[in-house]
């Protein structure tokens, strides 16, 4: 089987390069075509990668077209079992897959690194931990990995220790740093992401707490913000860029509601104040407005939606910044989705709800069916999302509702979906599995 180029239509552009910039070519529009076409290869690689936990700055949100509603077991490019049990989501660069797994109450936990074309295992790395508890529907790999396309950065944590390590791609150790004791009611589940040149990771935990930010190529540290802290949060932080602003770390805890840190520095622009409850699902942004909440016992409680400007005195306090909130029909684990000028709600429970995101305006609340631990995504349109019992659900993100189809997986999921290329990627308790979107797949879906 050929692989792909990591790189996209380099070799493509790179031809029609050499056609365009003849004798005949003035230097400037030489000079201008040449950065139309780097930008559109580094469009192409970008496409091709899903690098954290749901893909480019945890938007979950991809434009691939023509990816099916129904498929058949013999429609997988590929299907295999993975030792142990996981719920972290795989990570994607180029025709390099990570994925982690634990076994033995999490004495043993993995990271694989697979051909994501073939799904040959290339590498593995064990990491000996301490037994721990975690919650019942929690595993001891919940916390999906980062890359920036030369390392690969994974968390893993005991109730001793708390890790995070980076290995380049032919699986050799560049470093790794020990962060201290992590201690919590249900495990570790936050995942790493990456900003520039530091590896950024989350520890807000029911002791001391913190925010860390570590050279991603030597693991020293840059920065490091001390937190408050009351409950473990398990909400992945994003960075927001907005024009004209400088860029703001969003993050979500249960002890400081959302707040904004300079992600260069550490610093803290804003907090909103505490949430009454845990904090598990992720920051979203949409229509000018960051979207977070929290919640217990497999519903949500409260969402906040915040202004996240940094407009000088424009807010007297944090509190300030809530546009308005939402109390019912609300998500505790599954992180929601943006698209558009709308946010979509997908509920533990299987309730699903559309919204206006600039006022909150309920437009449409279904029920699918099952109950749900991973995160929905956007693919064209269309939302994905795999319920615990390992049933892909899939509805239409549109402010009208419509039910578009469902595939069981045939093993139970408490993962979210990852898109890299033109490929699905499905991960199982035991199981990973991929669907590649083909033409044929877009001309049903055109019709």
């Amino acid at each position: 089987m050929t692989k792909r180029s990591p790189y996209g239509q380099t070799v493509i552009f790179s031809n029609i390069f050499t056609c365009y910039t003849g004798a005949n070519m003035s230097p400037l529009f030489s000079r201008l075509t040449l950065l139309v076409l780097m930008c559109t290869i580094a469009n192409s690689a970008s496409a091709e990668n899903w690098s954290r936990f749901r893909g480019d700055n945890g938007t979950g949100v991809v434009s691939l077209a023509g990816a099916p509603v129904t498929w058949s077991p013999g429609d997988y490019e590929w299907n295999v079992e993975l030792p142990g049990v996981g719920h972290s989501s795989p990570i994607i660069w180029g025709d390099k897959l990570f994925v982690t797994s634990a076994i033995d109450e999490g004495t043993v936990r993995y990271l694989f690194c697979l051909d994501a074309i073939t799904g040959e295992q290339e590498w593995s790395r064990m990491f000996a931990l301490n037994r721990s508890h975690k919650h019942e529907k929690s595993s001891w790999a919940s916390s999906t990995p980062t890359t920036d396309g030369k390392h690969v950065y994974v968390a893993f944590a005991d109730e001793e220790t708390y890790t995070l390590t980076a290995y380049d791609f032919s699986g050799e150790l560049v470093w790794r740093r020990r962060l201290g004791a992590f201690t919590s009611q249900h495990g570790q589940g936050v995942s790493p992401i990456i900003y520039k040149d530091l590896v950024i990771l989350p520890n807000d935990q029911m002791g001391p707490s913190s925010i860390v930010a570590l050279d991603k190529k030597t693991g020293r540290t840059v920065w490091s913000t001390v937190r408050d802290y009351r409950r473990t949060s398990y909400a992945t932080p994003m960075i927001l860029e907005r024009d004209g602003e400088p860029a703001q770390l969003i993050c979500v805890s249960g002890a400081t509601g959302v707040s904004s840190l300079d992600p260069n520095t550490g610093h803290k622009n804003w907090e909103t104040g505490e949430f009454p409850m845990r904090t598990v699902a992720s920051p979203v942004y949409c229509d000018g407005l960051i979207f977070a909440s929290c919640g217990g016992g497999g519903k949500g409680a409260l969402m906040i939606a915040v202004d996240p400007s940094l407009t000088k005195d424009s807010f007297k306090d944090g509190a300030d910044r809530i546009r308005y909130q939402r109390e019912r029909i609300l998500p505790y684990v599954p992180t929601p989705i943006a698209h558009g000028d709308h946010v979509y709600l997908w509920n533990d429970n299987g309730v699903v709800s559309c919204i206006e995101a600039e006022d909150g305006k309920n437009i449409w609340t279904q029920r699918v069916g099952g109950n749900y631990s991973g995160s929905p995504i956007c693919i064209d349109g269309k939302l994905y999302a795999m319920s615990e019992s390992g049933t892909v659900h899939i509805v239409k993100a549109s402010p009208e509702f419509e039910k578009l189809g469902e595939v069981e997986l045939g093993d139970p999921s408490h993962a979210t979906v990852a898109v890299s290329g033109d490929q699905i990627y499905f991960r199982t308790f035991h199981r990973l599995m991929t669907l590649k979107v083909s033409s044929k797949s877009e001309t049903d879906a055109a019709r």
